[in-house]
Order: structure tokens, then sequence, then C-alpha cells
């Protein structure tokens, strides 16, 4: 019995070390763009460097906003992440309510065309991404972006929801349209106040998705009017000079609505992710 709880003890000290490494490795970048970004320049680039800031200075945030259109990339991330979550959750949602309840020919063919179209690298759709949005005349537009990013994030979600409506006992549905229900009225009514946890993790999933991305935000979007933050952070980057003072306070500054988003929901993202990975 001892030999039996000691193995047990070292596990635990075990999983303790290695979540002690893991959350270092997460915080330690969030540090570094901090403390860069309230250093003072002969901090960052001089022979006086250091890990913690001498003398704190806001003067690299006074900066972003006053001498850049950070304020700008900001607005164009929110109208674009923003959009793309709500339009994700529409589409995912009647997409998975008709793969998990109605019977049609090619249903299970469609389902598993989602989760192939999810795993195709960006990388090899950006060029046929562009021919349909050249011919649609929607390079360097908003609506460009959104109707790009609803390309990896309605899959996903569709996914993800109908193993989730799945789990949702058929005899709650029934007994809604026997009161006289619509399909439309049932899903509204019973399935989506039963899958909260499920549509929190689909939005926080679309919103940061669409909030990081930077391959098609780079290759889309030309002007300074439509570009996201993820795009507006090389811009601080001129030839071999890098301004690394605004450009870890923006870095910092775009990493904290996600974040938010997760702090603010967190109870429904962890219980949506368990269960659907049990129940999908």
């Amino acid at each position: 019995m001892r030999s039996v709880s000691g193995t047990r003890r070292l596990l635990r000290w075990i999983g303790n070390g290695l979540l002690v490494v893991l959350l270092v490795w997460t915080l330690v970048p969030f540090y570094w763009m901090v403390a860069t970004s309230l250093k003072k320049d002969k901090e960052i680039y001089g022979f006086e460097a250091t890990l913690v800031p001498r003398q704190p200075t806001l003067a690299n945030y006074t900066r972003l906003f006053a001498a850049t259109p950070f304020t700008k990339y900001v607005r164009n991330s929110t109208i674009i992440a923003c959009s793309t979550t709500i339009l994700s959750l529409v589409f995912g949602c009647l997409g998975a309510y008709a793969l998990a309840r109605l019977r049609f020919p090619g249903r299970n063919l469609i389902a598993r065309g989602l989760v192939f179209t999810y795993l195709v690298p960006p990388a090899l759709l950006f060029i046929p991404l562009f021919t349909v949005i050249s011919t649609l005349r929607l390079v360097d537009t908003h609506q460009g972006l959104i109707l790009t990013y609803l390309s990896f994030s309605v899959p996903f979600c569709t996914w993800l929801l109908m193993g989730y409506f799945r789990s949702v006992p058929l005899e709650l549905e029934e007994a809604a349209l026997v009161d006289g229900c619509t399909r439309l009225g049932s899903l509204v009514r019973v399935i989506l106040p039963m899958s909260l946890p499920a549509l929190a993790v689909v939005a926080f999933f679309s919103f940061t998705q669409s909030w990081n991305e930077f391959l098609y935000a780079n290759v889309f979007v030309n002007s300074v009017e439509v570009r996201t933050i993820t795009t507006g952070l090389t811009l601080f980057v001129v030839e071999d000079v890098f301004f690394w003072g605004p450009m870890m306070g923006a870095s910092f500054l775009s990493a904290l609505p996600p974040l938010v988003l997760y702090l603010i929901f967190q109870r429904w993202v962890v219980k949506g992710l368990t269960l659907g990975a049990v129940k999908g």
C-alpha cells in the first residue's frame, strides 16, 4: 500500500511540475510584451537592456494611438470577427440541425466532407479563394474577408454542433412538434437553449480564429482602411528597423479581447469542449 501511495504522490508531483512549466511557457510571452511596451528605447535597443523596465513609461502606447492607425485596425478586426462569429453561429446551427435530425440522401457524405474541408491547410486554399473573391469584386473589403473566414469557421462549427445536437433527447423535440412548433421553432426553443455550452465554444472559436488570422488578411487586403490588427503589426517593421516598443504594445492590446472573452465564458467553453468531445 505504501508503494502504491508513493507512486501516486510521485505522479501527482510530476503532473504539478508539468503544469507549472506550461504556465510559465504561456505567461512569459505576455510578460515580455508588457515589459517591452513599457520600456524606453535605450532599454530596448541599447546596451542597457533589462528584463524589468527601470523607468516604466506609456510613451509607446501614446505613440501607438497618436501616430499610427491602430484604432482603425481594431475597428476592422472587430467588425470582421463579430460578423464572422454571428454568421458562423447562424449557418452552423442550421447546418448541424439538418445533419443531426433530418434524413436525406448524401447526409453522411456531407458530414464527412465538413471534417475534410476543415482539415485542408489554409496555404492550399488562398489561391482559389482569391480567385473567387476577385471574381466577386470583394478584394480589399470587409465582406471579402468575412466570406473567406466563413470557409473555415462554418465547417468546424457545424461539425461540433452536430455532435451536440444529437445528444439532445429526440422526445423533447417531438413534443414541441406535437404542440405546434415548426422545425425552426423547435430548434430555437428547445435545442439551442440546451446547447448553450456548445454555442459558447463555437462563438469563441469563430471570434478568435477571425481575430488572429493573418494569411488571408495579408493576401486579400492592401489598403490601410481595411487592414486588421494582425496585418497592421507588420507596418512596425520598416526594412531592417523594428519598432519593438509600439509593436509589443499593439501585440498586447490585440491579445486582450480573446483573453477577456475566454475569462468571461470560461465555464461554458470548458463545459462545451468536454461534453462535445464525449457526445460528439
